[in-house]
C-alpha cells in the first residue's frame, strides 16, 4: 500500500510538475521526494517478497491499514517539507512583502 500511494502522489506531482505554466511553486521538489519514497518503497517490496515469497500477496487486513497510513503519512510529511521549501525560498516575495508591511 505504501508503494502505491507514493507512486500515485509521484506521478500527479510529475504530471502537475510537466504541465505548468512557471517554475514558482518548486513542484520538482515534490517529484523528487515521492519518486524517492517510491523507489524506498520498491526496494522494500522486492526484499519483503524475497523473503516472504507467496505470502507477500496475500497480507492481513491490518497490515494493509498500517501501511495505507504509513503511506498518507509519508505523502503529508512530502507536502510539509514541501511548504517549508515554499516559505524559506519565497519565490514570489509573498512572505517578505508580508513581513516589511507589518514592521
Amino acid at each position: 500500500m505504501t508503494l502505491l500511494i507514493t507512486v500515485f502522489a509521484a506521478v500527479i506531482a510529475t504530471l502537475t510538475w510537466y504541465n505548468r505554466k512557471n517554475d514558482d511553486l518548486k513542484i520538482e521538489v515534490l517529484c523528487f521526494m515521492y519518486w524517492g519514497a517510491s523507489l524506498m518503497w520498491l526496494i522494500d517490496a522486492i526484499f519483503e517478497f524475497a523473503e516472504l515469497k507467496a505470502d507477500y500477496f496475500a497480507p492481513a487486513a491490518q497490515d494493509m491499514l498500517n501501511d495505507a497510513f504509513l503511506g498518507l503519512a509519508v505523502v503529508a510529511l512530502g507536502l510539509v517539507i514541501w511548504v517549508c521549501v515554499l516559505l524559506i525560498k519565497d519565490p514570489k516575495g509573498s512572505v517578505r512583502a508580508a513581513l516589511k508591511k507589518s514592521n
